[in-house]
């Protein structure tokens, strides 16, 4: 009788070793971050699962298998999908400008029968993949200073152009400073670099008057000075502060926090839900959070750290650079130290598309992990 490929002692002893080599304190890290959030979406619903903590839960049970499927994926194959996953990515966004579902006033998602995808999520992964394979086979000159830099800076730019027409200000930026971040990683000049800073310095003013919607700049206005419009623009803002500062030290207790259960709170499941932790948990509840989400930004840099492929190095840094950014726009949002942009706690907040984002991210990190000591090429992406 034939034994299964799946059962022979050979396969089944290799699948056990790459197991093995997955980081399972980081996925720990992970799952106490998504318990947390299942937590406090039982309290701001009132101690109920439904009908934000149980689907929580159940898709990070999903997502987290798929992120550990995706960790067995060779980091070749990885390769070899960069730019196709870029390009499908494109074409998605190209798609949602022609027949894209409206909703909320922004054009930002796909209708597929009864499946809503938002296209600008497999972005922030094909835009990393891309940038990598690309500086994978780079040369130290060409990463600091060259005519080929043209081609990144499109890789970056066309995404972000489409993401702000649908208009989604706030993925756009993640992705600019997600593909930013990856291009400074790869070894840019600093020339270029402060040049770069110098005219985003100088367009910004004329960003604001020509490029900007009203909207927009109602947010950067409100950001400024929130008190002037208590009631409506500045409303969230002023809300949110004032649930992080009712929390003190120790937090109001769980399942007693007044500005979500009494529903002052906005987007308290989702944009606002860690001013909601400040304020059932207190300082000591948001600095063991935000500890959680620096072990994990540190457990994935060091995967970057300890791969011996170029891309491997990129792929997981720039996966980790973006989670790093929800967690820090979404953080000064909700503390008033930056503009309402619609950013979600990755993990915390209630939402699949960002959830999904973010395991399938990290199945990319597990798999340069596992795969670390990977030969990859540097021509066409063929497999070695």
């Amino acid at each position: 009788m034939t034994v299964s490929a799946l059962t022979r002692p050979g396969e089944r002893d290799r699948l056990i070793v790459k197991l093995s080599e997955i980081d399972w304190i980081f996925c720990l890290a992970l799952t106490l971050i998504a318990g947390a959030g299942g937590l406090m979406l039982f309290s701001i619903a009132g101690s109920s699962w439904m009908p934000w903590a149980a689907p929580h839960l159940i898709r990070y049970v999903v997502f987290f298998t798929i992120m550990i499927a995706l960790s067995l994926v060779d980091l070749r194959v990885w390769f070899t999908l960069a730019y196709p996953i870029y390009g499908v990515g494109l074409l998605l966004l190209m798609a949602v400008l022609a027949v894209g579902h409206h909703a909320l006033g922004a054009q930002r998602w796909l209708q597929f029968g009864p499946v809503q995808i938002q296209p600008s999520e497999i972005m922030k992964i094909g835009l990393v993949l891309a940038l990598a394979r690309f500086y994978h086979g780079a040369s130290g000159r060409t990463a600091r200073l060259s005519w080929w830099l043209l081609w990144p800076a499109f890789l970056i730019l066309a995404p972000v152009a489409l993401v702000a027409k649908q208009p989604d200000l706030g993925t756009a930026l993640l992705i600019l400073l997600t593909g930013g971040m990856v291009v400074v990683l790869a070894g840019l000049s600093w020339r270029i670099i402060a040049t770069g800073v110098v005219g985003a310095t100088v367009l910004a003013p004329l960003a604001y008057f020509f490029a900007m919607h009203d909207y927009q700049r109602e947010r950067i206005e409100t950001f400024l000075n929130p008190e002037a419009d208590p009631s409506g623009a500045g409303y969230h803002t002023l809300q949110s502060s004032i649930a992080i500062g009712s929390g003190g030290l120790l937090g109001k207790g769980y399942g007693l926090g007044s500005q979500s259960q009494l529903n002052f709170l906005p987007e308290k499941q989702t944009d606002f839900i860690f001013a909601t932790l400040a304020e059932e948990f207190g300082f000591v509840g948001c600095v063991s959070l935000l500890a959680l989400y620096a072990a994990v930004i540190f457990m994935a840099l060091r995967t970057a750290y300890i791969a011996h492929s170029h891309f491997g190095r990129l792929a997981a840094a720039g996966v980790t650079v973006t989670f790093a950014l929800y967690v820090l726009i979404n953080g000064s949002m909700v503390m008033g130290l930056a503009p309402v942009v619609g950013v979600p706690m990755p993990l915390l907040s209630y939402g699949g598309t960002v959830m999904l984002t973010v395991m399938v991210g990290f199945g990319i990190v597990q798999a340069v992990r596992v795969h670390r000591y990977s030969e990859v090429t540097s021509g066409k992406g063929a497999l070695m």
